[in-house]
């Protein structure tokens, strides 16, 4: 059995994550989630789906971006 990359526990039905060229082991999407994931340039969630990018910057909605001055991301389409 292999271990977690992130709690360590021991596991018979682990998966395999290549990021950015490195190999990781994980027991739970929880654990991948964990290490995995980036954090929002402002409040610091960990953003689980696909987020907002300002150049190396990335945020989880466009609130968190105009906090930190980038005005030019948004949510959602306008309304027309």
């Amino acid at each position: 059995m292999e271990r977690c990359d992130t709690c360590g526990n021991s596991y018979a039905k682990v998966f395999k994550v290549i990021m950015h060229g490195q190999h990781h082991t994980f027991d739970s999407f929880e654990c991948a989630i964990q290490k995995l994931a980036p954090h929002c340039g402002s409040c610091g969630t960990r953003i689980i789906g696909h987020g907002l990018e300002s150049g190396e910057q990335m945020y989880c909605c466009a609130g968190c971006a105009r906090v930190m001055g980038i005005t030019e991301l948004i949510d959602h389409a306008p309304q027309v």
